[in-house]
Formats: C-alpha cells, sequence, structure tokens
C-alpha cells in the first residue's frame, strides 16, 4: 500500500516497523523462557513451549504484515498446501541471502511448526535477535576448521553434542528443524574457491542432516525439500527493505525420510557416510537442475550462469 513512496522512505518505515515489531515480542518471550529457565522441568517446558512458539509465530506474522505493506513483490510459489502444523519436518533449502530466512518464515508460518535454525555461535551477540535465538532454543554451532581441530582436538564432536542434545529437547513438542545443507549463502566467489561442481549451489555439507535423522528421524513426518530462486539476482537484506525485490520463486517438495539412512554413524561409519553424501549429492543435482529450469522460465532471455 505503500509503493508510491520513494524508496528510501519505505526503507525506512519498513525497517522501523521491524525493529519495533521484535521489540514488542523479544521481552515477552524472554519473560516466558525465564520461567523455564527457573523451573527446568519436562511438565513446564510442555506448559510453556507452546507459548514461546506462538509467541514467535505472532512475531513472523507481524513480519509479514509489514513486507506486505512496503514490499511490492510477485510470488510464484508452488507445493506449500497440505502441509500439517501439528507434525515433524526436517526442512532444507539452498541459501543466498539473509532474505531467505524471512522468505521461508513468510510462507511456512502457521503451516508447518515454527523453524529451529542452526546458528554460528557468534550470532548469540546479535542485539536483541541473539537473545530471541536463546529464548527459542536454537542450537548455537562453533563450526571448527579442520586445522583448529587439529590443535584442539579436545573440541571435536562438540557440534555433534549441540545437535543431539536441541533434538532431545524437539522430540517433545512439533518442530521443524531448519538446515542450510550448503552451511553458508552462495556467492560466486564461494563457488570458485569449493570448485563446486554444481553450477548454481555451494557444495552440500551433510553431516548436520544425518546427525539430526540419527536423533529425530522416527519424529519427521517428511523432508521439505525448498529450493528459492531470486530471477532478478539475489538481493541484499537491505535491497529487500527498500522494496528492490521485484519477484520471489519458491518451489516445495515433500521427500520420504530415507529409512535406511536414519541409523548410521555418519562420523565413524565411512560406508554410511558415503551412502549419505550420495544421496544428499543427488539431492543437490536435483535442486542445481531446478535452479536451471526455473531462471530459465523466469528470464528466457538471459544466460543462467551464477
Amino acid at each position: 500500500m505503500l509503493y508510491f513512496l520513494p524508496a528510501p522512505l519505505r526503507g525506512l518505515i519498513a525497517t522501523l516497523l521491524m525493529v519495533l515489531n521484535a521489540l514488542f515480542w523479544v521481552p515477552i518471550l524472554l519473560i516466558f523462557s525465564s520461567l523455564k529457565l527457573l523451573m527446568p522441568f519436562k511438565a513446564v517446558r510442555l506448559l510453556i513451549d507452546p507459548i514461546l512458539l506462538s509467541i514467535a509465530e505472532a512475531w513472523i506474522w507481524g513480519n509479514s504484515a509489514w513486507m506486505g505493506l512496503t514490499q511490492r513483490t510477485t510470488w510464484d510459489v508452488e507445493g506449500i498446501e497440505g502441509l500439517d502444523p501439528h507434525s515433524w519436518y526436517m526442512v532444507n533449502s539452498n541459501h543466498q541471502s539473509w532474505v531467505d530466512i524471512l522468505v521461508l518464515q513468510h510462507l511456512l508460518n502457521r503451516r508447518i511448526p515454527l523453524l529451529k535454525f542452526f546458528l554460528k555461535a557468534q550470532l548469540i551477540w546479535v542485539p536483541v535477535m541473539g537473545l530471541a535465538w536463546w529464548a527459542l532454543e536454537f542450537p548455537f554451532m562453533r563450526r571448527h576448521t579442520e586445522d583448529y581441530l587439529k590443535k584442539h582436538p579436545e573440541m571435536r564432536g562438540k557440534d555433534q553434542e549441540t545437535t543431539r542434545k536441541a533434538c532431545a529437547k524437539y522430540a517433545l513438542i512439533p518442530t521443524s528443524v531448519m538446515n542450510f545443507l550448503e552451511g553458508t549463502r552462495f556467492t560466486k566467489a564461494k563457488h570458485a574457491k569449493q570448485q563446486s561442481p554444481y553450477q548454481h549451489l555451494l557444495k552440500p555439507k551433510a553431516g548436520g542432516m544425518a546427525l539430526a535423522l540419527n536423533a529425530m528421524g522416527d519424529k519427521f513426518q517428511a523432508i521439505l525439500d525448498v529450493t528459492i530462486v531470486y530471477p532478478d539476482g539475489a538481493p541484499t537484506f537491505n535491497d529487500f527493505l527498500l522494496g528492490k525485490v521485484r519477484r520471489i520463486v519458491v518451489r516445495v517438495r515433500s521427500l520420504p525420510i530415507p529409512r535406511h539412512l536414519m541409523q548410521g554413524d555418519y562420523a565413524q561409519d565411512p560406508a554410511f557416510r558415503e551412502a549419505f553424501s550420495q544421496w544428499v549429492q543427488q539431492l543437490w543435482r536435483e535442486k542445481d537442475a531446478q535452479i536451471t529450469a526455473l531462471l530459465q522460465s523466469a528470464n528466457p532471455a538471459q544466460p543462467t550462469s551464477p
């Protein structure tokens, strides 16, 4: 409705509404989260967790409201019908921009349980948001390099233990475990450095998904494989706030849980690790081909190389 305003003014309004929405809901989140911290009993968790999730869903709804007010984006979305907000899902997506998170939350809010992201440990220090992610029990991962682990072997396995603890909590109440298999946002520089065999994707990192399936596979109803395409190029978060994102294409497909890949030890069993990696690589080849087709459909006269 505010499309007629100049982009800088719309961006300012969007930013103010986003900040005010967060400042309204985060203190409420922290109150209920503190109660759970003071009374760390299963019965209290089962009582308070649904309240926390409802607060987070209302917060996301508020974000969708200011997006609708300030953005003039054409959404081309398929595959979100018939999802169950009372079940468990493993959600996987390609990752190009911080805008991806708003896209996923906007489209999947209240269609499936709240998305729980695995975050870099440094993000806990982000003002306001770090506290919110902590209150909602998003796991914070350290993701040490192999060189660091060689010097500090005592840190090996810490992220796996964090994942196991998080999954144990998630098993108590319907949850959507969100995983960006690439582990970081796609850029041309990262793509070249990796020598990625995929045209539009970085190499997938399968360990986190393998561990989550091992810990919670019997709970998950399905894997939701999400593909996000920005036909006019991956935007920055500032681009989005300024209303410069004109088109977003999203495809969601529901995949069965690979039962034969639920029980193995990804870290210690080379044969299982190879089987799981092959499954993920096939998933990635299909996603890469899908992105190519979607870009060609959206921009028939333009090349599709990243």
